[in-house]
């Protein structure tokens, strides 16, 4: 295990490195100048004093070369240093620790909105036993992921805010200002995991553990709970790192639609002001929650399925299907 988790952050550790260096050759590539942008030059069209620019850039350190300024970016990354914003001056950490922690709040909520509906309707289109009732279920998941963050969120805000007045439509904070965006942002996300899970849920079915259980009297519905339920959401524990990099993604038109502030309003300010080590800090903070999620998931597999965790001890091939059984009832 020592072995494994020193691996993993080994992993961890590279992927982190890789979307730094990676961020910082396609930022520092970008034809626009930041610090003319700061100055105001790139804004009115009129021309910047040479003077301010030149002070500018090597406040900043732009004029040194490239590869002296990757290195010195590095080096004070490795120590938590994320450098300061050209546009406002403030350290980039104070900047994302301040947006950070209303963008958390909107993805507990998003999360625990996904979660029950993504499992109760993938439990309602696997246990129902009509068929017409049961496709036309599984087609709703396919439907919340077509359509398209923003428009969910400019119907939410034209019924509950504009027309029935139950929630306010721009700035809100608390849980009241919270719910249409996690509303919003939550309903691709709760689709995906309507898919992903009734197909496990279907497919678990189907396994001879599932004939044991009922043939010993237990109930369909108890049966898919405390035998079905475990082994069906590996697959959905699998895409977790997809759906935390949808609810980042999300979050940058969801915080606009809504005018929220938080880390997705940040990304945008910092997009729109060539905000290079902005936009680097908060590369790098999606990089690590991505990692911080994988890693989480890799432990948890082995609770969720005790197979996962012997694999290497044992192959599939020496598993009977009395143990199987056996292991499962």
């Amino acid at each position: 295990m020592v072995r494994y988790l020193a691996l993993r952050v080994a992993q961890a550790l590279w992927v982190l490195w890789a979307a730094f260096t990676v961020s910082f050759v396609v930022l520092y590539l970008l034809p626009a100048d930041p610090v003319s942008i700061a100055a105001g030059g790139a804004e009115t069209g009129s021309p910047t004093d040479p003077a301010a620019i030149a002070e500018l850039q090597a406040r900043y350190g732009l004029d040194q070369p490239l590869w002296q300024q990757y290195w010195t970016a590095l080096g004070h990354a490795v120590r938590g240093d994320l450098g300061h914003s050209i546009s406002t001056g403030q350290p980039v950490t104070t900047a994302i620790g301040e947006a950070l922690p209303s963008t958390l709040g909107l993805a507990a909520l998003t999360l625990l909105f996904a979660l029950l509906g993504g499992v109760g309707l993938a439990f309602a289109a696997a246990g129902t036993r009509r068929s017409w009732l049961r496709n036309g279920l599984a087609a709703l998941p396919s439907i919340g992921v077509a359509v398209p963050t923003f428009f969910t969120g400019l119907v939410l805000l034209q019924l509950f805010s504009f027309q029935w007045r139950l929630a306010p439509a721009f700035g809100g904070q608390g849980f009241g200002g919270t719910v249409l965006p996690a509303l919003t942002l939550g309903l691709p996300i709760g689709a995906v995991i309507a898919q992903v899970l009734t197909s496990g849920l279907e497919s678990t079915w189907r396994q001879p553990f599932v004939d044991v259980a009922l043939a010993k009297g237990g109930s369909r519905w108890w049966v898919r709970r405390k035998h079905v339920l475990r082994p069906a959401s590996v697959p959905t524990f699998t895409i977790a790192g997809v759906l935390v990099g949808n609810i980042l993604a999300g979050a940058v038109v969801v915080e606009s639609v809504f005018a929220r502030p938080g880390v997705g309003r940040l990304t945008q300010t910092a997009v729109l002001a060539q905000d290079i080590p902005v936009v680097q800090g908060i590369v790098l903070l999606s990089a690590l929650v991505f990692v911080t999620v994988n890693l989480v998931v890799d432990l948890i597999y082995p609770l969720l399925d005790p197979r996962i965790a012997g694999h290497r001890r044992t192959s599939p091939t020496e598993i009977s299907a009395t143990e199987e059984v056996a292991a499962r009832v």
